[in-house]
């Protein structure tokens, strides 16, 4: 028990620490900053890593809300136009070779759960939850505190790729309702499991994971924002919670591996190619 405590007070103290050092890498090219950061009436496009970046403020949040929400609803139209079709066909088939894999993966992991009691313990769902957003809360709170824009402006980034990325796969799961791995009975086959969830895409629905969209569209902010600001291993960072977080929502039998991957996906890619590309 002492020794999953410890592990739980490590993780947590990894993205804490990850939300200090990001509050320390300030490069002498930043903008002019406000007295009230975040509250500029036009945001900026922040060009300091060399790739165009968009800056919100809490003003231009709705906004940009909504005319992300219609670039990615209206998607498909770019498909059929022949654009972005390789990164479609691989999160598409990535997907569905794992929807297949489904039935074959998870008799392991439900025969083994036992063998990843102290895995599952460390990343409860309550406690990675919390973590995902102490994150941006905590960027957020130094910014204001340091009267330091960036730092708000990559806090407000992260609250809306998670925004982006969750009304998609909230959408998602209220159609497909797929069963849980823990919602089949020991022995029963892991197949037959769409359209016989809960009714409920907040808790019922299995597909795609919610705490994977959340973790990956956070982390995915993070580290776009700091890639190349002196400190390249807080991508790294940013990216190995997030694919801990992701994993231990298999191992412990709360989604199949589809539904991660999927999940995964939409917060990945909705984060860096929609939220932070500048309008």
């Amino acid at each position: 028990m002492i020794g999953i405590e410890k592990r739980r007070l490590l993780i947590s103290v990894c993205f804490t620490g990850l939300a200090c050092v990001c509050n320390e890498v300030r490069g002498q090219d930043y903008f002019n900053l406000p007295d009230d950061p975040g509250q500029t009436a036009k945001p900026a496009i922040d060009i300091t890593t060399g790739v165009p970046h968009r800056e919100a403020t809490w003003r231009s949040i709705p906004g940009d809300f909504l005319h992300d929400q219609k670039d990615i609803w209206l998607f498909p139209v770019q498909l059929a136009k022949g654009r972005h079709l390789l990164p479609a066909l691989i999160v598409v088939g990535g997907t569905a070779g794992l929807i297949y894999a489904d039935s074959h993966a998870m008799p392991y992991f439900q025969k083994h759960q036992r063998n990843w009691d102290d895995f599952n313990d460390v990343f409860d769902p309550l406690i990675t939850t919390g973590e995902v957003i102490a994150l941006p809360a905590g960027l957020m709170m130094a910014g204001y505190i340091r009267h330091d824009d960036r730092e708000v402006n990559t806090a407000l980034l992260a609250i809306e790729a998670y925004g982006d990325s969750v009304v998609p796969n909230l959408a998602i799961k209220a159609v497909t309702r797929r069963q849980r791995p823990s919602d089949i009975p020991p022995g029963a086959p892991f197949t037959g499991t769409f359209f016989n969830g809960g009714k409920s895409p907040f808790k019922g629905s299995s597909f795609p994971s919610g705490h994977a969209t959340a973790v990956w569209s956070v982390a995915t902010v993070v580290a776009e924002r700091y890639r190349h600001r002196g400190k390249p291993w807080i991508p790294v960072l940013s990216y190995t919670l997030a694919t801990a977080i992701s994993c231990s929502r298999i191992t412990g039998s709360a989604h199949f591996p589809s539904d991660v991957w999927l999940g995964s996906a939409m917060g990945y890619t909705i984060a860096k190619y929609q939220t932070l590309r500048p309008r």
